[in-house]
């Protein structure tokens, strides 16, 4: 059997307003890595876009939900997401992980809902967690006002990295060795005010020229980002960098 690896966007929203006037879809990303089926970061319309969606994807085949914190563009249709996969509970199946906070403090899972689910799992910084045959390491907890972490899943000695929200700091690209490098770039400048902790597109340059992936994608867009027409942005870092940056566009396909 030929395993197939690639990434579908469901949607590339980032930042409030561009999620709730649905200017880009907020869907998150579902990954089908060596016949494993994993959807992150569920946002509004999860449900909707994979139903619609060209790959044809089944939620009933999915093996976890991953979270990586409980804003609502990252969170909102999880439930609706563990009803889609355990067909209302009837088929218990699957595992969800997210955040000690996004359980304990701030539940984002309904409690009838955690029954329907084979199991809940909380993550914690560097713990290598299995679906399947694949493994996933949240290397270390992320700058962004509640519990956050980004991924790294390893597929055939392989890395593909997913850094989610957070405020840039000089070591964090150290942790993310992905051959792909999936960044959310929601800014275009650099942003003074402390309360959004958001990468920017500089930010997004100085990772990728740290760490120099075969593959960077730039995707959960906010307004600014989205005016200044991201794929042209990253056909521009392609140019200065000398490494390949695409921009992310909703239901794309992405063979890894």
């Amino acid at each position: 059997m030929i395993l197939s690896n690639r990434v579908i966007f469901l949607g590339t929203a980032g930042a409030r307003f561009t999620v709730f006037k649905q200017i880009r879809a907020s869907g998150g990303m579902w990954l089908e890595l060596e016949n494993t089926n994993i959807l992150v970061d569920p946002g509004p319309g999860a449900l909707i876009r994979c139903l619609r969606s060209k790959a044809k994807l089944d939620p009933k085949k999915l093996d976890a939900i991953i979270v990586t914190h409980r804003h609502l563009d990252h969170c909102a249709d999880v439930n609706v997401m563990i009803e889609a996969m355990t067909e209302g509970g009837s088929k218990p199946k699957g595992k969800v992980f997210l955040p000690k906070d996004a359980i304990e403090e701030d539940p984002v899972v309904l409690k009838y809902l955690q029954n329907y689910v084979l199991g809940i799992e909380i993550l914690m910084p560097n713990k290598t967690y299995t679906i399947k045959g694949v493994k996933f390491i949240p290397p270390i907890p992320h700058i962004h006002g509640v519990e956050t972490y980004g991924l790294n899943f390893y597929v055939n000695n392989k890395c593909i990295s997913y850094i989610t929200d957070t405020k840039f700091f000089p070591t964090l690209p150290t942790y993310y060795p992905g051959e792909v490098v999936i960044l959310n770039v929601v800014l275009l400048h650099p942003n003074k005010d402390k309360e959004i902790m958001h990468l920017s597109l500089e930010d997004a340059k100085k990772i990728i020229t740290k760490l120099k992936p075969k593959l960077s994608i730039l995707t959960h867009f906010g307004m600014t980002m989205i005016k200044a027409k991201p794929w042209k942005l990253a056909e521009e870092l392609t140019k200065e960098l000398g490494v390949k940056v695409i921009s992310a566009n909703d239901g794309m396909k992405l063979e890894v």
